[in-house]
């Protein structure tokens, strides 16, 4: 538990870098290839066949779901503690931003929940047929993929923010608060050009491009979090 002890140690910045991994895997894993391996587009009565038929891929989903939002919240914590001493204010403010994105993971859940309940027939809905049970759950399930675009919204204003203290710091690379700026306004794109503009070519293109970007700026982060840590000369400076 010491690693917890010194926000400015390396330590503490490798400890920070491997919580940022679990979160990179866990989160691929229940974001995209579970969803990618279950889902059918605009068929929710193949999609809960898919479900049924592998329910132990989806209960990995959800375990995924789980890890990744305890991980976020340990690393929204540490990393406000970390850039604390750069800006306290939107140090703080960036911590809130990815604490409510969690908060928006987490309610996701509860239409999880509804839509399996419905397809698997365990609600006491004796007046609705095994079709509109099909037709509910899959609209329960479509609330959960819109709950996607709210959380980037929150996830957007996180990384700006952190990017903003990551290249005022001196203690990281400036290239890498510059990619989570740019590249985390991807997830603002995302949300706007499936709700408002899904048939948007030109805001898709767009936004696979920035969250190329924002992706290698992450993952880059918790690489240098985890082998390097904060520079110690700028560390100092900082300090004075």
């Amino acid at each position: 538990m010491t690693a917890f002890e010194d926000p400015s140690s390396r330590a503490y910045a490798r400890l920070t870098g491997a919580l940022y991994l679990i979160i990179a895997f866990a989160g691929g894993f229940s974001i995209l290839y579970v969803p990618g391996e279950l889902n059918v587009a605009g068929d929710p009565a193949a999609t809960f066949a898919n479900i049924a038929l592998h329910r132990g891929l989806f209960y990995a989903g959800l375990v995924g779901d789980v890890v990744m939002m305890v991980t976020e919240v340990l690393v929204s914590v540490m990393l406000y503690f970390m850039f604390r001493p750069v800006n306290a204010t939107l140090s703080l403010a960036a911590s809130y931003a990815r604490l409510m994105m969690v908060a928006v993971m987490a309610a996701m859940l509860f239409f999880h929940a509804g839509s399996l309940a419905l397809a698997d027939g365990t609600v006491p809905l004796g007046s609705f047929s095994k079709a509109q049970r099909i037709e509910l759950a899959g609209l329960l399930r479509h609330v959960h993929d819109a709950g996607v675009w709210i959380w980037q919204i929150f996830f957007c204003l996180h990384l700006l923010l952190l990017g903003t203290l990551v290249a005022r710091s001196g203690l990281y690379p400036r290239l890498i608060g510059a990619g989570l700026i740019v590249g985390g306004t991807g997830y603002l794109v995302d949300s706007v050009q499936m709700f408002v503009f899904p048939d948007a070519g030109l805001l898709a293109a767009m936004k696979v491009a920035l969250l190329l970007i924002v992706t290698l700026a992450e993952i880059g982060f918790a690489f240098w979090l985890l082998t390097r840590g904060p520079r110690r000369v700028a560390q100092h400076s900082l300090a004075a």
